[in-house]
């Protein structure tokens, strides 16, 4: 890919944003396809929740090196930015006051990526075929070719279902309208959707810890509130991490200050508790576990279904693409952020290497690239894309290089509004981990952590 001279980058959150940059350093042209109406249009989703990772880690080199040519006021490196201060002061005008905003495309949604007159099966010649990028805007289907393409999408459109096998529970999509996936702002935006209500949060991870704690500070307020845990284990103190023993402080504060408001009854608790379908009844939803006439029920106003994202691999199928059969990332990077064995502080730097395909001139990076996996940091997504842009530009040294130095202990993300509400992993939050915004399930899908990527 020496000659490559157009890059193709979906999405236009952090990472994405970041790819624009490094591309742009590189004497190369991007085309920034982002699906929503403006940049960072995911992380918007989550503005309420407060990063546990500080300024210094959330801002890519190259996006710097570009806001400082505007005469931009960088945030105190060492304070902590919500989801929405993250997009105020770094991603709009990041994305609308310098040469970026050149090269992004809002409200185009990407469809389908090929390779322009070969299809899957087809080899000799491919490598020299242009991408096709077809995508939506408000014009009708439209397409576009370029040289390379780093596909910086996020997962946050694709939470994990509420069913403990994966698929959707029986009758979910038609419950659709009493269900919520991630985190939602339910002390703020969202507030009178639950307010004296009986809500379920499904999941074990932080962003479902900090919506279980939120509801209970919402109860102080509405005294009917009554929040439900469902967790599909058996041990409610997995969630509550390792206390004053913890090596990320805020991580223990955050599982004692959850520990505390579960012995003390604020919180309910449904252990072994596996969705497998679920029922509206008039003005209730009836969760079930087990088989639908004999198995365990549970009548609720609301669900909220915090076990985690995974990647949307659909416009990608006419690409040669090799994934992990487990973690759906990249087959290099698997056994770097492999969860059971990783956490967010333990994942190495990486770039193209790990992140390459098949199909020469097409990357996976920020959250996208970790898959189902929970230990993204937004950071080390800004690394993946310095290294790709190398990649891409035919400079192979500087592809290799490692330009990164993690914090020892990792930096993830807390949940805003309470400074016990703190966590690592956990949207996606991931339930977003660059552990992401709401992550869902920590350990099924924390993520930005350390920032969220889009």
């Amino acid at each position: 890919m020496n000659e490559a001279k157009t890059v193709a980058i979906i999405g236009a959150g952090p990472v994405g944003l970041a790819a624009t940059a490094h591309v742009l350093e590189r004497g190369l042209t991007p085309i920034v396809l982002e699906a929503g109406d403006t940049a960072g249009h995911s992380v918007r989703q989550w503005g309420h929740v407060q990063l546990f990772s500080p300024w210094e880690y959330n801002i890519d080199g190259a996006a710097a090196r570009l806001l400082a040519s505007i005469g931009w006021n960088s945030p105190e490196p060492d304070q902590y930015p919500t989801g929405s201060e993250l997009v105020e002061r770094y991603l709009e005008p990041l994305a609308t006051k310098t040469v970026l905003a050149n090269h992004i495309q809002h409200k185009s949604r990407v469809t389908d990526i090929g390779r322009v007159g070969f299809d899957k099966l087809k080899t000799r010649g491919r490598q020299s075929a242009p991408f096709e990028i077809r995508y939506q805007n408000g014009s009708g289907p439209r397409v576009l070719r370029a040289d390379a393409v780093i596909d910086a999408s996020g997962t946050w459109h694709s939470p994990n279902p509420a069913g403990a096998n994966g698929l959707h529970a029986i009758g979910e999509q038609n419950a659709a309208d009493k269900i919520a996936y991630g985190m939602p702002d339910v002390l703020g935006k969202q507030r009178a959707r639950y307010a004296g209500k009986t809500i379920a949060v499904l999941g074990s991870g932080h962003s479902a810890i900090g919506t279980l704690m939120e509801l209970a500070r919402l109860a102080e307020q509405a005294p009917q509130t009554r929040p439900i845990w469902l967790l599909r284990g058996n041990n409610p103190s997995k969630a509550y991490g390792g206390g004053a023993n913890d090596k990320l402080a805020a991580r223990g504060e955050l599982g004692a200050a959850f520990a505390a408001l579960v012995a003390a009854e604020r919180i309910e608790v449904e252990s072994e508790f596996r969705v497998s379908h679920l029922t509206v009844g008039g003005p209730r939803l009836i969760v079930g576990a087990g088989a639908a006439r004999c198995g365990r029920n549970i009548s609720v106003d609301e669900l909220i279904v915090a076990t985690g994202f995974r990647p949307d691999l659909d416009f990608v199928r006419e690409l040669r693409i090799q994934l992990d059969a487990s973690i759906e990332c990249p087959t290099a990077l698997a056994p770097l952020i492999d969860p059971n064995e990783h956490s967010c502080g333990t994942v190495r730097p990486h770039g193209a290497r790990e992140l390459a395909q098949a199909e020469p001139g097409f990357y996976f990076a920020g959250m996208k690239s970790y898959g189902r996996a929970p230990t993204f940091l937004m950071m080390t997504g800004y690394e993946q894309v310095r290294s790709i842009a190398a990649d891409i530009a035919g400079d192979r040294d500087a592809a290799e290089r490692v330009e990164l130095v993690l914090p020892e202990t990792g930096v993830c993300n807390r949940s805003a509004k309470s400074d016990a509400n703190k966590c690592c992993g956990g949207p996606a939050l991931s339930d977003v981990d660059a552990c992401c915004l709401a992550d869902a399930n920590a350990k099924q899908q924390a993520k930005t952590g350390c920032g969220c990527a889009s």
